[in-house]
């Protein structure tokens, strides 16, 4: 397991709980008539093909970056507003709330990343709900799981606390990461006439910063910098 993940997932108080989500992260597979869906491993995985977290890594990063967020409003729920929260399942939610999007991406030819056979059929949130349903998971998590998109973009809206800041948490880390990367592109392609096509969070916070310390030059000089250290690898 990813150390980050190992850490999170040691946060989780219930036993019983935290073993589940274990087996579930060593085990991110689905059997559909027969056949067993493995995906991209979870380390390499982007957690998104274009919006957000869309290069290799991002998967990690956007379920370590939720899980901390959410952790941070279960915070302000306890503490400034005197509510209360169980953060294990903010935390199981949170962690699991995108495994099954390795399932449905995969490398093309020309390194982007595309939609994978099985998630023509169906899509990551339908998947995960129903292999949590079969792994018996309490219904307060899966719950989490399927209303983390919300009812806008989701089959329902967040009905429990936990849901909700759940919901909040993811809604939260995507719009961050995915500005940073649009600015990024934006600002790259301004300065040298090109985009970075893939570029990652790293990268793209410090071309975002480059530009705000030293103007266009800067982001000129981010950006070369940064296509040298991709030639040399």
């Amino acid at each position: 397991m990813h150390p980050q993940l190992e850490k999170l997932v040691n946060k989780i108080e219930d036993e019983t709980l935290r073993e589940k989500v274990v087996q579930f992260l060593e085990n991110p597979t689905i059997e559909i008539d027969g056949k067993v869906y493995t995906g991209m491993p979870l380390d390499s995985s982007p957690a998104g093909l274009s919006r957000h977290h869309s290069y290799p890594g991002g998967f990690i990063e956007h379920v370590v970056a939720t899980t901390e967020i959410a952790l941070n409003l279960c915070n302000i729920v306890k503490r400034v507003y005197h509510g209360k929260v169980d953060e294990d399942l903010v935390i199981s939610g949170a962690i699991l709330h995108d495994i099954f999007k390795p399932l449905t991406y995969q490398v093309e030819e020309n390194g982007t990343y595309g939609a994978t056979p099985l998630a023509e059929r169906l899509d990551h949130l339908t998947l995960m709900v129903s292999e949590m349903v079969r792994r018996g998971f309490p219904l307060d998590l899966i719950h989490i799981v399927c209303a983390h998109h919300g009812g806008e973009a989701g089959p329902i809206w967040p009905r429990t606390i936990e849901a909700l800041v759940c919901h909040l948490a993811d809604i939260t880390d995507s719009r961050l990461n995915g500005e940073v990367l649009r600015a990024a592109r934006y600002l790259s392609k301004e300065a040298t006439g090109e985009e970075i096509e893939i570029v990652s969070s790293k990268e793209a916070f410090e071309i975002v910063h480059s530009k705000v310390v030293e103007g266009w030059d800067g982001v000129k000089k981010t950006v070369e910098k940064i296509r040298q250290i991709r030639l040399n690898i």
